[in-house]
């Protein structure tokens, strides 16, 4: 049986529930690879919510012995990467890492699989045919909900780019279980940082942000920079896009902002009547901050094992809808949580496409400032690193006749922001 990499699952059949179902700025999802349409969730794919097990297999070869323990490759990814998705829901989803403490070992030296980038089908499909079978008879694949292949760092022949997500469209079967996403981990230790954050997010059908040059040379990462870790990993302001999060599930309807329909996307009424109100004002929160709670008036004992979730407050993202496929999307980043080590901070804004696949350019981020640059000895992109607009701040879109100003800070805060029509 052939394993075949799939790079893109077609819509499934029937609407799937989303929670951005029926607001008038949620694009609609295409069968772009891995589209950021939001009316529907592709249900091939496992929702991030509650609490998922994820199975860690240390893979060893004939032909090396490992230098490091399973417990040391552990450590490189746990906790940070459950904390990240912690920090990033709102502690809507947990992602629990179950590792099996020991070497399994592969029938063929590594170097037999020919582990690159742009890895040759046949010998990657040997690779998960190996791993799958060598794993069954010391595993149980039907308690996990996602699988991570380990790879021995110091074994001859395994290279770092070749960690990525394997979608098949033929599932590997184990244990009455079909096996249809695998992460395949070469990392060296210590890892790069929130490599397998990043990885984690394609299991949840999350687009790489980053377009790939055609020589493989070039800067990779000119559309959204530092900006989400969907971009690069190495980003310094890796919290997922507001985007993201609503499409995940992580932000609720009161925490979206819809503004008047325009161009395309509005009905001819709108349309005529300059598409909405010339100006409007809008209150930010963070998207990287804390809920509020609210004081209690006596003390609620809850078990420490089941801490609940907290539901973020206030509107976190501002959308205007721009097309029939595209938008304008509008949040406000700070140097807290997952973004302490953020360049900048202030209102972020970018264009999302739902209509274009991974790699290809799904985000592009304005750049508030084109004339400058900054943190360029830490920055992926330097010159997206001061994106933002700080208070005081516009930038005009003549695309679509709009105005976006940052007119000032609350005192609990938060961010105001001004849109006019121009």
């Amino acid at each position: 049986m052939a394993l075949t990499a799939f790079m893109g699952f077609g819509l499934v059949a029937g609407p799937v529930h989303s929670v951005a179902a029926d607001m008038s700025c949620a694009l609609p999802r295409t069968d772009a690879h891995h589209s950021l349409g939001l009316d529907t969730w592709n249900a091939s794919y496992p929702r991030p919510e509650g609490t998922l097990d994820a199975a860690l297999l240390f893979l060893s070869f004939p032909d090396a012995t490992p230098m490091a323990t399973p417990r040391e490759l552990v450590n490189d990814h746990f906790p940070a990467t459950s904390d990240f998705f912690e920090r990033a829901s709102y502690g809507k989803f947990r992602l629990r890492p179950r590792p099996v403490g020991r070497w399994i070992e592969l029938p063929r030296p590594a170097t037999a699989y020919g582990m690159e980038r742009d890895w040759d089908s046949d010998l990657r499909d040997s690779y998960l045919r190996d791993a799958v079978a060598a794993a069954d008879p010391q595993v149980d694949f039907s308690r996990y909900d996602v699988v991570y292949l380990i790879a021995d760092p110091d074994a001859p022949g395994v290279d770092p780019d070749a960690t990525k997500v394997v979608n098949l469209d033929e599932p590997l079967t184990a244990d009455g279980t079909e096996l249809r996403r695998l992460v395949t981990v070469f990392e060296q230790s210590p890892p790069d940082r929130n490599v397998l954050a990043h990885e984690t997010g394609h299991l949840f059908d999350l687009p790489d942000l980053y377009q790939r040059p055609s020589d493989g040379k070039a800067d990779w990462d000119t559309r959204v920079g530092d900006w989400d870790l969907m971009g690069s990993q190495f980003g310094l302001s890796p919290e997922p896009f507001g985007w993201h999060k609503w499409k995940l599930g992580w932000l609720a309807r009161s925490n979206v902002a819809c503004l008047p329909l325009t161009g395309d996307a509005a009905g001819p009424e709108a349309r005529a009547a300059g598409g909405g109100p010339p100006r409007s004002e809008y209150t930010l929160r963070p998207l990287t901050a804390p809920a509020r709670r609210a004081p209690l008036h006596r003390v609620v004992r809850r078990p420490a094992a089941a801490p609940a979730a907290a539901e973020p407050d206030g509107v976190r993202l501002l959308v205007l809808r721009t097309g029939a496929q595209h938008a304008l999307a509008m949040e406000v980043r700070e140097r807290t949580g997952n973004d302490r080590g953020s360049c900048a901070q202030g209102l972020l804004i970018y264009r999302v496409h739902s209509d274009t696949p991974s790699t290809h350019g799904p985000v592009e981020v304005i750049d508030g400032h084109p004339g400058t640059s900054r943190c360029r000895e830490t920055s992926v992109h330097s010159r997206l690193a001061d994106a933002p607009l700080g208070v005081g701040e516009s930038w005009s879109d003549r695309r679509d006749a709009l105005r976006i100003q940052v007119t000032g800070r609350t005192a609990e805060g938060d961010w105001e922001v001004r849109l006019t029509r121009e």
